[in-house]
Order: C-alpha cells, then sequence, then structure tokens
C-alpha cells in the first residue's frame, strides 16, 4: 500500500441478497465504527453481485490509500478470502469460525451452542416436532447450526423439520409454508434471521394460525424488527454491536503490528417473548416429552 497518505478506512464487502444487506451486519458495523471513530477512521462497505466480484474488490483495496485492513464474514468450504489478503499483505479479521486464518485475527462465534440453546428452550415448552428455516447451506455456520439441530432433536427425542431459506422475509414465509404444509407439521419454528422470522410468522396467519397459541417462533439475532413484531418475537440475542467491537479492536492490534488475536464472542441469551409458549396440543408439556423442571422451573431432556 502507498505510504502517500495515512489510510483511513476498514473494508466489508457482502455479496447481494434479495434481503439487502441482513440488519445483523449493520448492527455489527455501527459496533466497529465506535471504535473506529476515535481514531479517524470508518467502515467502508460495499456491495458485490458474486464472489469474483469480492476478490476484485480487495485486489483494488491493496492498491488503494484509503483501506488498511479488511472484515471477512459468512465464511464458506474451502473460503478463499483470508488467503488472499495475506498474500496481498492486506491486515483482515475472521467473523466466524475458519479453519485457517491465514495469519489474521478472528471473532469467534458458537453457532453450536446457541442452536442447542434454542432447541432446549422449546423443548422446555413441550415442544416435539420442531422446524427450522436455515441460511444459505453453503455457510460454515449454517452447517454447524444444521448439526447442532439434529444433535439438540436427536437429544431430546424429537422430530426436526428443515427448509432452505436465504435471509430474506420472503423466504422465511416460503419456508414456513413448506413446514406447515407436511403430513407432521412443527409446533414450533427456529428461524436462522429476524427478517425470515418475521416473514414466517405471516405465512403461518395466513393459514390461520395464532402466534403462539397454534405455533412458536423463535428468531435467530435479537433486533428493532423482533421487538416491534406483533407478538413480539422471543429471540437468541447476541451483543451484536459488541461483536462489532471485537472485530475492530482485533484487526487494529494487527494494523498496529501487534499478534492477530484468536477470541470468542459471548454466547447467545434467549429473550422469551409473546411468540413461544406451550404448544396447544400438549395438555402437560413437561411430561410430554420426559423432563423434568429445575429448581426455577425451567425444563431440559
Amino acid at each position: 500500500m502507498s505510504d502517500s497518505h495515512p489510510a483511513t478506512a476498514i473494508g466489508i464487502v457482502f455479496r447481494r441478497s434479495p434481503a439487502g444487506v441482513d440488519p445483523f451486519y449493520s448492527e455489527v458495523i455501527s459496533g466497529m465504527e465506535d471504535v473506529l471513530h476515535p481514531r479517524g477512521m470508518r467502515v467502508l462497505m460495499q456491495t458485490v453481485p458474486a464472489a469474483e466480484d469480492e476478490l476484485i474488490a480487495y485486489r483494488r483495496w491493496a492498491r488503494s490509500d484509503d483501506v488498511v485492513g479488511v472484515a471477512i464474514s459468512d465464511l464458506t468450504v474451502d473460503d478463499p478470502r483470508g488467503a488472499l489478503l495475506a498474500e496481498l499483505g492486506v491486515p483482515h479479521v475472521t467473523l466466524g469460525e475458519p479453519t485457517d486464518a491465514a495469519g489474521g485475527a478472528v471473532v469467534r462465534v458458537d453457532n453450536y451452542t446457541t442452536t442447542v440453546r434454542a432447541v432446549e428452550e422449546l423443548a422446555s415448552l413441550g415442544h416435539r416436532v420442531i422446524g427450522r428455516v436455515s441460511g444459505p447451506p453453503q455457510l460454515i455456520h449454517t452447517q454447524t447450526r444444521d448439526r447442532a439441530f439434529a444433535d439438540a432433536i436427536a437429544a431430546m427425542g424429537g422430530t426436526a423439520r428443515t427448509a432452505v431459506g436465504d435471509y430474506s422475509a420472503l423466504s422465511g414465509a416460503a419456508g414456513a409454508m413448506e413446514l406447515l404444509g407436511g403430513a407432521e407439521p412443527p409446533t414450533a419454528l427456529i428461524f436462522d434471521n429476524d427478517l425470515m422470522a418475521v416473514g414466517g410468522m405471516d405465512a403461518a396467519r395466513q393459514r390461520g394460525l395464532s402466534v403462539p397459541g397454534d405455533l412458536s417462533i423463535v428468531a435467530w439475532d435479537d433486533s428493532t424488527f423482533c421487538r416491534l413484531a406483533s407478538p413480539p418475537l422471543s429471540a437468541m440475542s447476541h451483543d451484536v454491536r459488541g461483536l462489532g467491537m471485537l472485530a475492530a479492536r482485533a484487526l487494529l492490534t494487527v494494523i498496529d503490528g501487534g499478534e492477530p488475536q484468536d477470541v470468542t464472542a459471548p454466547l447467545a441469551v434467549f429473550v422469551a417473548r409473546g411468540s413461544t409458549g406451550a404448544p396447544a396440543a400438549a395438555s402437560s408439556p413437561m411430561a410430554s416429552i420426559g423432563v423434568a423442571p429445575d429448581a426455577s422451573g425451567r425444563a431440559y431432556p
């Protein structure tokens, strides 16, 4: 990179999707800017149509005086981005769980445990047939959630139903309609983001179902959309702004000449709101799945 003037931006690239930029990442960027602003720096966000265009953007930024580092997210199997940025000499931080950080910093998010907790919360209410509308299957974190969902359902002796979405509200609605139209429809649905959960709740209503009377819904990633929904959506809530702050600090450490950090973000917590309750058919929810409540009244398999 040229030394003609100090770089002022951290770059982040998103591939365009029907949902636009996920509200999750808008909050991540806000957290990054909380850390970068005192340094006179900013986040430079770009959207591109395809993976090859993202790599082109990195090569262009490597020749730029404006971009000092890059944040990577939404990892895929054999993801080439970290290795390319290392080859270009661009400091980077990865949000996720890379098999090879390629010399960059890492902020890890435990998708497995969070998914298990979501299933446990629904199991404690008496749900035995639980559906999930996932994100894109090529993403590593989707694959991790797939494994966790299957493991958690097997552990509680239940039945899993899965549909694939793309993080848009329309795909959430379509996934919900697919799952609810089956022979043994689920009494609860988990959505891999907030927009899909909102779309799924609308679809449930179109089928004449009440939430949570007939169907419980849990969203991944708490947001304003969850809080303003009617009823408000229960969610697996992360400190998303804090995640952005962790990413910015880890990247700045590398930019300042320090060793790359590998840190883990705090686990998500379940926030119960009006979209979750016991299944209508279960007169004794705890007994129906063979679990006993703990001292707090919460039950787990």
